[in-house]
């Protein structure tokens, strides 16, 4: 009985290099990856029935229940709030700012912020409710 020899000339890929390239991909994007996160601050905020959804890419600022004014996690002034936000609207793909306060805050303390926010270039200010969730 004769038994056939298999051929030497099997063209075989190697898929090792492949998959190590994959997940070297897969660690670089999850370490690139930001993600958006609110600070840890204990804010009251109020209530609006036409609440949407904010962008996830807008630059936030924060005022708590002090009226202590936060961006990019640092306490900030009111008279420094718009050179803050020049700098980082300068490089924000997005011109938009989403301001979370506290829903005790005086009225006046949140007008001032907000016209800090559109005088520093911002083309869009909104002010954050309970019922936004972005």
């Amino acid at each position: 009985m004769r038994f056939r020899q298999k051929s030497q000339n099997v063209d075989t890929v190697d898929v090792s290099p492949l998959i190590d390239m994959v997940f070297i991909l897969l660690i670089f994007f999850m370490v690139t990856t930001t993600f958006v996160k609110d600070m840890d601050l204990e804010l009251n905020r109020p209530s609006a029935a036409s609440a949407t959804l904010a962008s996830g890419k807008a630059i936030r600022v924060y005022i708590d229940h002090s009226n202590e004014i936060f961006i990019d996690n640092q306490a900030v002034k009111l008279w420094a709030v718009q050179s803050k936000l020049r700098d980082l609207l300068r490089t924000a793909s997005e011109k938009s700012v989403l301001v979370i306060s506290d829903g005790d805050i005086a009225v006046n303390v949140l007008i001032d912020v907000i016209d800090e926010c559109r005088q520093s270039g911002a083309k869009d200010v909104a002010v954050s409710t309970t019922k936004e969730m972005g």
